[in-house]
C-alpha cells in the first residue's frame, strides 16, 4: 500500500525513557515542573496544538512511575510504548508500533521530550516544507560562535588543538521528520552495524540519503543542565503571552 503526498498521514514520536542523569534531579528531567507544568506536558501541548498528528507515540521506561499521574495529557491522542536504554531504541520501539497501524510512506516527526519551548509555528513550517520532499529533514540553527576542537587527554587542563571552520556548520534540533519506513530501515541498519546514532538524521545520512535543514528558532533549547530550567521558564512565559 502506498500513499501520495496529499493522503499521507503524519504521526509524532517522543522518546522519553531517559533518566536525565546530568540534571542531578530526584526524577527524570522531563517530569521537572516549569511554570506550573512538567516539561513533557509543555512538549506534548506544543505537538497537540499543531492539530497535525494522528497520534503521539510516547516511549517510556518500563520503570516510569510519573507519566500515569499527569492528568493534563488525557486530552491528547497518545499511545504509550516501552522505550529502551538508548534514544534510538525508544524511537525504534515507537516505529515498530507505527508499522502495525500506519503506512510506511506516512510521515513521522521525532521530538525530544526535553524541548518544551519549540514554537508551534516551527513545527508546522517544517511539515509544510517537507511533506512533499523525497527524504525529509530537521530543524536546525547555524553555528554563530567560533568553534574550537580540544585535545582529548587525561589531563584536567583543556587544551585547544585547532579552530574549526564554522561555515556550513549547523546545530541539529528537533523535530526531525522522515517517512516511517525509511527511518525504521535506517535505524535498524545502524543498530545491526553498531553505528552510534545521536539523532534520526544521522541514521538517514548513514543510509546515503541527504535530509533537508530547515532553520528554526533559538528558543528551541534542550533542557540538559539545571541552568536550562530558568531559560526554559523565560521562553515558555514569553510564548504564553505572545
Amino acid at each position: 500500500m502506498s500513499h501520495s503526498a496529499e493522503t499521507a498521514k503524519i504521526w509524532a514520536i517522543i522518546p522519553a525513557a531517559g533518566t536525565g542523569s546530568r540534571m542531578g534531579a530526584a526524577m527524570p528531567k522531563q517530569y521537572i515542573r516549569v511554570n506550573g507544568r512538567s516539561v513533557i506536558e509543555h512538549t506534548l501541548g506544543k505537538l497537540a496544538a499543531c492539530n497535525l498528528f494522528q497520534k503521539i507515540i510516547v516511549a517510556l521506561s518500563a520503570e516510569d512511575e510519573y507519566f500515569i499521574n499527569l492528568s493534563s495529557v488525557a486530552a491528547y491522542p497518545i499511545q504509550i510504548v516501552e522505550g529502551g536504554a538508548e534514544r534510538s531504541d525508544s524511537v525504534l520501539s515507537a516505529l515498530e508500533y507505527l508499522k502495525t497501524v500506519a503506512d510506511d510512506n506516512d510521515w513521522v516527526l521525532v521530538h525530544d521530550a526535553a524541548r518544551p519551548c519549540v514554537p508551534v509555528e516551527d513545527i508546522t513550517r517544517l511539515v509544510e516544507k517537507l511533506k512533499t520532499h523525497a527524504v525529509g529533514g530537521i530543524l536546525g540553527l547555524p553555528v554563530r560562535d567560533t568553534m574550537k576542537r580540544i585535545v582529548a587527554d587525561k589531563s584536567t587542563t583543556l587544551k585547544i588543538q585547532t579552530t574549526e571552520d564554522r561555515e556550513n556548520l549547523w546545530h541539529a534540533l528537533t523535530p526531525q521528520m522522515f517517512q516511517i519506513g525509511t527511518l525504521h530501515k535506517a535505524l535498524t541498519e545502524c543498530q545491526k552495524k553498531a553505528i552510534p546514532v545521536t539523532d534520526e538524521s544521522s541514521a538517514i545520512e548513514q543510509s546515503g540519503l541527504k535530509p533537508v535543514m530547515v532553520e528554526g528558532n533559538s528558543c528551541n533549547i534542550k533542557i540538559t543542565q539545571p541552568d536550562d530550567l530558568q531559560l526554559a521558564a523565560f521562553y515558555l512565559g514569553q510564548q504564553e503571552f505572545s
